[in-house]
């Protein structure tokens, strides 16, 4: 951290602060106001009202036994930043992160990371929080941008950036793209689209698509493309403009020893007859096997007086190392993968509905070894989720969650909760089935999707992809296609430029690989992309061999899919609730309600069902069977028909109202009055003497007074 400024340093130390014009929108940053004791500390602002603070502190102590790069990346929202009080009654402070807080420090955290050097082990944190928000659009992707900046105000230079982050929309009209979006923009954009990347190269995507094809998505790749590098060129402007009044002392990261000597040596012992009896195993074979290989090599290793000594977890590593650089070559030069597939082959597929029996809808799909059991369960209105987070309260109609427990990849360890993996892949596919959802127009219903992980070998994520697409047919969900995904990878020669794209890659390759492309679609288009690259970036030729062959892949899976069922099931389970909806005009909503919520408490109650109104006049009706929910409709109904004069009911008296008349029920809330005059044809003296409280009277409506109310009968004679 930052030592030796004093307080009155602080008060004279300048802010800097310059403005771009980026896709149309003016950019602000701004160092030296905030966090003056932060390694790196910078502001993104706009004209909007949007104020980022980013800051990245460095550990200088390091943990020398440290086996991976301790970065941590966080994103904070503020309620505050849109002028809310938030929380609940009890407590006012924020809490856990929202789902949104969480998938914005995963993407910050995925294309920063790979931008370090191999075998960092310094403790640097990354905090990014927005302290004030225009709430007109999502300022999460400009935490990549910030992140990169603030890492190069700290004076890291080995970090290999500048990094950017954009997001844009295709817009309704088909043809225009978009910077910065805003909230109702996405809400009705065919595409949309966040990259992050390097001057030259792409590094990472996030995508939502209605149905895209790959033309338009290459099209997109291009223009994101471009305001990252418009980023990045902002990004070293600002440096060199911040330096020259604030020069920056360099940071170096300490990186564990590289242990080529070791490596060598370990090269030299793994010959072909070693190497190829890791091939066509399974993964805990493979696993067995790979520790028999160290097992050798130590004891190859083992020294002797003259020798050095070497620690085994050092010649773990070299012997990972070199196994994976054979496995690399073995795919360049002779297409020969772990499991003997060829480059664009699928694992063997297997789809089964229908496993549990008591839930709404269940499927397993299975791709080689990893399963993904899903579970739909249907809701009514009143169950869709209430979103709370820094914006304004939002409502969610569909959810997934997935689950990934430890035995799924046979190790032991404690269930901690759900972590930001698995909220990632959740939110994945919800990404990729929402494009094909009925309406709620058309299906009333709250729909909750889980997969149980309960085998994985890679791929998981798409594979439960899958599994929701089947258990909704399962379930009877009339969803509008099958959507099927697959991730895609790719050996890349960084010497002579030479790469080969995989499909459907699993655990090992995704490790020894250098991309993972996630990919979901159905016949018409691209539904969700979600894309990592470990190496400097995508070319636009290699994300269209990626493109073209996925669609071949993801058509082999649907058909595989679809082979035991090929379309929504025609009815629901019997265990999941009845809904019937009508609309009605939004001036009427009042008389559903009634006066205090009087009629829809008395429709619940009589009919023993669940009404929701919405704002916009749809009424649901949630019943445990059918009979009731149609009974209730029917009522409702009813209730809303207008009473017309010549028609005939007959009810039940409720009232007798001595020297005037009687009050008659006609059913659906509403009653009349029949006079005294018109309840016989000759002069009435006691009304009790012709109709007593209880009676059923068959009247005619004789007048309908709409603005105060009153329906004036006539007693139907019946000789």
């Amino acid at each position: 951290m930052i030592s030796g400024l004093s307080d009155q340093n602080a008060l004279t130390k300048a802010m800097v602060t310059k403005t771009y014009e980026i896709g149309g929108k003016k950019i602000t940053f701004e160092s030296g106001r905030l966090a003056l004791l932060a390694d790196g500390a910078v502001v993104i602002r706009n004209e909007a009202g949007n104020y980022l603070l980013t800051t990245v502190g460095i550990k200088e102590e390091v943990n020398m036994s440290a086996s991976f790069f301790p970065l941590s990346v966080e994103f904070q929202e503020k309620y505050y930043a849109t002028g809310k009080i938030g929380g609940n009654r009890f407590m006012k402070r924020e809490g856990r992160p929202s789902e949104a807080a969480i998938l914005n420090s995963r993407m910050i955290d995925r294309p920063i990371r790979p931008m370090f050097p191999k075998g960092t082990i310094n403790d640097i944190q990354i905090i990014s929080t927005i302290m004030s928000s225009s709430g007109d659009s999502d300022y999460g992707f400009y935490g990549i941008t910030g992140a990169s900046l603030a890492i190069q105000l700290a004076g890291i230079t080995e970090f290999e950036g500048p990094v950017a982050g954009i997001r844009i929309a295709l817009l309704a009209d088909g043809t225009t793209f978009k910077f910065d979006p805003t909230i109702t923009e996405l809400g009705e954009a065919l595409l949309d689209l966040t990259v992050a990347g390097t001057d030259d190269a792409i590094t990472m995507v996030e995508s939502q698509g209605k149905e895209v094809n790959e033309s338009i998505m290459i099209r997109a790749f291009e223009f994101a493309h471009g305001l990252v590098r418009d980023l990045v060129a902002a990004q070293r402007d600002f440096i060199a403009f911040y330096h020259v009044t604030h020069p920056i002392s360099e940071k170096k990261l300490f990186a564990v020893e590289d242990k080529s000597e070791l490596k060598d040596k370990v090269d030299a012992l793994i010959t072909d007859e070693r190497i190829i009896k890791l091939y066509h195993l399974g993964k805990t074979d493979f696993h067995h096997a790979l520790v028999s290989l160290e097992e050798e090599i130590q004891l190859a290793l083992a020294p002797t007086d003259e020798s050095e000594v070497y620690a085994d977890k050092d010649i773990k590593e070299a012997v990972y190392a070199v196994v994976k650089k054979h496995m690399r070559k073995n795919i360049l030069e002779k297409g020969l993968r772990l499991d003997g597939r060829k480059a664009d082959e699928v694992r063997p597929i297997r789809g089964t509905f229908g496993i549990l029996p008591r839930v709404h809808g269940s499927a397993l799909f299975q791709r080689g070894i990893t399963q993904a059991l899903t579970i739909a369960t249907l809701g009514g209105p009143g169950d869709i989720q209430i979103i709370d987070d820094m914006f304004e309260e939002n409502t969610k109609r569909y959810i997934h969650h997935y689950n990934f427990p430890p035995f799924s990849v046979g190790e032991v360890r404690p269930l901690r909760g759900v972590g930001r993996r698995e909220v990632g892949h959740g939110r994945l596919a919800e990404k990729a089935l929402e494009p094909v959802l009925p309406s709620l127009e058309k299906f009333p219903y709250f729909i909750r999707m889980v997969s149980e992980i309960t085998t994985c070998n890679g791929s998981s994520s798409m594979a439960s992809v899958c599994g929701s697409t089947m258990a909704m047919m399962d379930a009877g969900v009339p969803i509008t296609a099958l959507v099927s995904g697959v991730a895609m990878g790719m050996i890349y020669d960084d010497v002579t430029g030479k790469y080969i794209v995989l499909s459907d890659i699993q655990a090992q390759e995704d490790f020894l690989g250098d991309l993972d492309f996630k990919v979901t679609r159905t016949d018409k288009g691209i539904t969700a992309l979600q894309m990592d690259c470990k190496i400097a970036g995508l070319s636009m030729e290699v994300v269209g061999k990626v493109f073209a062959q996925a669609k071949i892949s993801l058509e082999h899976i649907r058909i595989e899919m679809s082979k035991e069922l090929t379309a929504p099931r025609p009815n629901l389970s019997p265990y999941a609730p009845f809904i019937l909806s009508i609309t009605i005009p939004t001036d009427r909503i009042r008389e559903v309600i009634g006066k205090g919520g009087e009629m829809i408490q008395k429709i619940t109650k009589d009919f023993s069902v669940e009404v929701d109104i919405t704002d916009e006049g749809m009424v649901s009706v949630t019943a445990k069977n059918q009979e009731t929910g149609k009974a209730a409709i029917a009522f409702i109904t009813a209730l809303l028909k207008d009473i017309e004069p010549g028609e005939m009911y007959t009810g039940k008296a409720l009232k007798i109202l001595e020297g005037v008349g009687v009050i008659i029920d006609l059913g659906s809330g509403k009653s009349g009055m029949v006079h005294i005059s018109k309840i016989a044809k000759e002069r009435v003296e006691n009304i009790e003497h012709f109709v007593k409280m209880g009676d059923m009277v068959t009247v005619k409506v004789l007048t309908v007074d709409k603005e105060k109310g009153r329906i004036g009968l006539e007693r139907i004679i019946t000789e």
